[in-house]
């Protein structure tokens, strides 16, 4: 008696689809870890890379001795001492005054550069020419003198001898007197005189005392002013006729002449044209017969 196996379609084909399932779940299972591992080790091989990018390890550094340092720093000193050395030195550039030949100006206009030409100027830069006068101390007392007589003509006797007596007799008194070392009559000071003398004496004198008065007030504030001493008395100068009114004649010049006294000490133009007005007051008629 023997046994019989049957098998049926339908079973056989569950039992095969059955064993290649399970076939494809290994090869799946091996996959997949297959697959898991690789992703494991790219992400750690990243990270190992991004850590050695982001802190990167320093070389470690050897320890040298501060000796040994201090002789490698003099030794690298010498040689840029050295190969300085061995380079050519340039000259330094000096900036050197120049003097334009051409009065031209250089101006931007628009972006471009233009060439403008100057004008000539009217005013020179040559210092003006200087004008020599010359003159004695006699022809200056001279003009004097003329002028007196010529501002005065009222008076018709007076001469310019007499008003030369006047201040010769003045500057003898003081000499005698030991007031003064030396003679007060100099060019410089006739000048001085009649500055004084021009702006002070009125045509309208018909006196010659009064006359007298105001032209020895004048002589007293230029002894004053213009005279080597301190001080000078004034009794020399002061007539009894004007006792009274030397003084206030005295303030008044002072008053009104205080600035060009001080003009002509100081500008040598006004006091050239004072001593040249001076000069021109000199009778042209007396004038021809010195000649």
């Amino acid at each position: 008696m023997g046994t019989v196996l049957s098998i049926s379609p339908a079973t056989k084909k569950a039992s095969i689809m059955d064993a290649e399932l399970a076939k494809n779940d290994k090869s799946l299972k091996r996959h997949s870890m297959f697959v898991s591992l690789s992703w494991k080790k790219l992400v750690s091989n990243s990270a190992k890379k991004s850590a050695k990018k982001v802190t990167p390890n320093p070389l470690p550094a050897r320890d040298l001795p501060s000796g040994q340092v201090a002789q490698l720093n003099s030794e690298n000193s010498r040689k840029t001492h050295h190969t300085e050395e061995k380079k050519p030195k340039a000259p330094i550039p000096v900036p050197v005054p120049t003097v334009p030949t051409l009065a031209k100006e250089a101006l931007v206009q628009n972006g471009r550069l233009v060439t403008v030409q100057k004008q000539p100027s009217s005013l020179s830069l040559v210092s003006p020419r200087r004008i020599v006068i010359q003159a004695s101390t006699g022809e200056l007392l001279r003009c004097l003198g003329d002028f007196m007589c010529r501002r005065c003509f009222k008076l018709k006797e007076l001469s310019s001898g007499e008003v030369i007596v006047w201040f010769r007799n003045i500057d003898r008194t003081l000499l005698l007197q030991g007031w003064q070392d030396q003679g007060f009559i100099t060019p410089a000071n006739l000048v001085f005189v009649y500055l004084l003398c021009k702006d002070t004496i009125a045509d309208s004198i018909d006196s010659p005392a009064e006359l007298q008065g105001t032209f020895q007030t004048c002589l007293y504030l230029a002894y004053s002013y213009m005279g080597n001493e301190i001080s000078y008395p004034y009794k020399p100068f002061m007539m009894e006729a004007n006792r009274e009114v030397f003084w206030e004649t005295s303030l008044r010049i002072v008053n009104r002449l205080s600035a060009k006294m001080l003009q002509l000490n100081a500008d040598p133009h006004f006091f050239t044209e004072v001593f040249q007005d001076l000069k021109n007051q000199r009778d042209t008629s007396e004038a021809n017969l010195d000649r």
